[in-house]
Parts: C-alpha cells; structure tokens; sequence
C-alpha cells in the first residue's frame, strides 16, 4: 500500500510540474531560435516545419498566425533600451531606421496582443505612410496624448507592446547583430 502510495504522488508531482512548465513557457515565451537585437525580439523559425514544439504550443495557444520564413519577420519590443516596460502613460520615442525591407508596419498592442483602443482608431504605421527626415531616419512619438508628427496614440494603458513586421526582407535565421539589422531605437522620454 505504501508503494502505491509513494507512486501516485510521485505522479501526481511530476503531472503539476509538467503542466505548470508547459503554462509557463506557452504564457511566457521560450528563448529557442529567438533573435534579439536591442530590445526588439523575433523568433524567425515560427512560420516554418522547423519551429520547435514551444512556439508551436504558443502560437496555438495564441491563436496568431505567424509570417512565414519567406515572407518575412515580426520583431517584438515589451521595453525600451534601457529595459524599462513599455507604458502608456509615458512618452516613448521610436526612431532610426529599419532593416532593408520591401515594406513593414509598427503595431501597437496590449499586453494580451489585441489592438489598443482609442479615439483616432490609429492602431500603427506602414512604410508607406510614415513621414521621414531627408536621410531616410523616422520617430514615432506614442503617448497618450496627442504628439506632434507621427504619433501613435496609447489610450493612457498601463503596458503595452510594440510589433514591427518586416516584409520580403534578407532578415531572418542568419542575422545575428545590429549590423546585420539595424532595429529603430525606442526610448522613454518623460512620463505624466
């Protein structure tokens, strides 16, 4: 009796530290095959066969369609470069430029991946909409309330993430630095 004792709770252990893994890195994300540049992170494998059975759960989890490897890479941002949380009570500065690309957008997101709520129903930008100084350089000020040039609305929220797609670009499994990419800069620059 003691044998099956020890045997059900040694399973029954080994089921919750299992099933609460299996939550953590579906919620959380897995660093396998992940590319990070700055504070922008993209995990280029997940629109292809070779995806690994972490990201798989997540995207299914998720519900999210990935890009696939041959149409591009999203890049996600959660924090500026200081590594400070992105929050919509702050003003925050995006700017630079972004790998060679055919096209790509910025989106904002809460922290659950929906679309961020507000009054002017901008939810991001495209390269094609974008205002650019002479050199090709761009900033995109996000904050909650309204910025001169392009701004990107927050609605005041308390988190929020930055998604960067980038379509029909050399960026991808083989791109290991900023040189490889160079990724736009994102900075908090006062909060109310």
């Amino acid at each position: 009796m003691r044998l099956i004792l020890i045997t059900l709770t040694a399973l029954l252990l080994a089921t919750v530290v299992g099933l609460g893994a299996t939550w953590m890195t579906t919620t959380r994300g897995t660093e396998i095959g992940a590319l990070t540049i700055g504070p922008w992170t993209a995990r280029p494998r997940t629109g292809t066969a070779d995806v690994d059975p972490y990201s798989r759960a997540t995207i299914v989890r998720n519900g999210e369609l990935p890009i696939g490897t041959g149409d591009g890479v999203a890049f996600t941002a959660t924090a500026d470069d200081k590594k400070k949380a992105l929050d919509g009570r702050c003003d925050v500065v995006v700017s630079g430029v972004t790998p060679p690309a055919r096209f790509w957008t910025l989106t904002l997101y809460d922290r659950k991946g929906h679309l961020v709520a507000n009054s002017l129903q901008r939810y991001g930008f495209t390269s094609q909409e974008i205002v650019r100084s002479s050199d090709g350089s761009f900033e995109i000020r996000i904050a909650s309330r309204s910025r001169a040039g392009n701004w990107l609305p927050t609605g005041g929220i308390e988190r929020y993430a930055l998604m960067l797609r980038l379509y029909d670009t050399p960026v991808g499994v083989a791109t290991r630095t900023q040189r490889d990419a160079p990724m736009p800069t994102i900075k908090t620059v006062g909060c109310s």
